[in-house]
């Protein structure tokens, strides 16, 4: 069969043979997200799954989508492109375990001004390790080259999950009570929210990102590029030894939005910010960016990048569960009767 190649297409700025080059430089790392249940590989029209190998007796699929946002901006300008992968998978399969979910399988979609295939490579490769991290597998994607549309350096990166859950054992917050205890998981640092704030803050150029910053130990730049904190393994390994009443991903919008979407009508929760995990970081982004600190708690998650309700007498069980997971836990705060909303003390 002849090979694709078009002359007409190439003058116009894409490449079909680099998107072939970057098929063949993936293949490896797609091969290491492979679990039972997966069928075929990459290349067909659709990714598979077969569901049969499940074990669920009324089996709920559960699906979620993200990106990568502006913290690309930061990869573009340190040239490093094999972490923000793992962010988009963060994103997604953290959202899917909230509701008490295994995520299954993960579809990535790589939109670029121009098709490097060594760079397509590096960001497959994150997608890839993201994926181990949270036993899924990476089933397909697509990348589109777009010239005119953005900058040959530049692209975008989404991604979209689908998980399995048993539907008596989803996590919906029916079950939570006054007096539940509230676990705070400490995340990895800002994740993927606020960069937009945060490159203002800073006046991020390539030079500002090479400095060494003493109070990080590092430049801001690998500070900044850390990969979003991934806790399927943690949290399912917590759900199956003690009932969790409410799970809330702390992501854009911060504690302020993304705690009351665990939270049914008549329940606050009381957070004591002194609890909650310090990261040095986002004392540098208030102090540069003169923010206040209810601003900073609405754009970020503050050292927290998970928040669970669990029974008060199963909160310590919780938190050594997680602790045995690689997780740093502790108890923040509680659920009471009340406004729906939040409560930082």
């Amino acid at each position: 069969m002849e090979k694709s190649f078009s002359e007409s297409y190439a003058s116009a700025g894409v490449d079909v043979t680099a998107g072939y080059e970057s098929v063949e430089r993936i293949k490896s790392h797609v091969k290491r997200t492979h679990i039972p249940g997966v069928i075929g590989g990459i290349g067909g029209f659709g990714g598979m799954f077969e569901l049969s190998a499940s074990e669920y007796k009324n089996p709920v699929l559960v699906s979620g989508t993200d990106g990568v946002g502006t913290k690309l901006k930061i990869a573009f300008l340190m040239d490093k492109h094999d972490t923000v992968g793992i962010d988009c998978v963060a994103m997604c399969v953290n959202d899917v375990a909230c509701s008490g979910a295994k995520p299954l399988f993960f579809l990535d979609y790589i939109a670029c001004g121009k098709n490097y295939p060594e760079k397509i490579e590096q960001i497959v490769s994150g997608v890839a390790e993201g994926c181990v991290q949270a036993g899924c597998a990476l089933v397909g994607g697509e990348t589109a080259e777009h010239p005119g549309l953005m900058p040959n350096e530049e692209y975008d990166l989404a991604g979209f999950t689908v998980g399995i859950g048993e539907k008596e054992k989803l996590v919906s917050g029916e079950n939570l009570k006054d007096g539940n205890a509230v676990v705070g998981v400490a995340s990895s640092g800002v994740h993927s929210n606020g960069f937009s704030l945060i490159r203002k803050v800073f006046n991020i150029t390539e030079q500002r990102l090479e400095v060494n910053v003493a109070e990080l130990g590092k430049t801001l730049g690998e500070e900044l590029l850390t990969p979003t904190k991934i806790y399927v393994k943690s949290l399912l390994a917590l759900m199956k030894q003690v009932n969790v009443n409410a799970i809330s991903h702390i992501t854009g919008g911060g504690f302020y939005e993304n705690i009351p979407r665990m939270l049914n009508d008549g329940f606050t929760a009381v957070i004591e910010k002194d609890k909650c995990f310090k990261k040095p970081i986002f004392d540098l982004i208030a102090k540069e960016g003169e923010i206040p600190q209810r601003d900073m708690f609405n754009t970020f998650n503050m050292g927290t990048g998970l928040v669970i309700a669990v029974d008060a007498d199963k909160a310590d069980e919780a938190v050594r569960i997680l602790k045995e997971n690689g997780e740093d836990a502790a108890v923040i705060g509680e659920i009471k009767s009340g406004e729906k909303g939040v409560e930082l003390v």
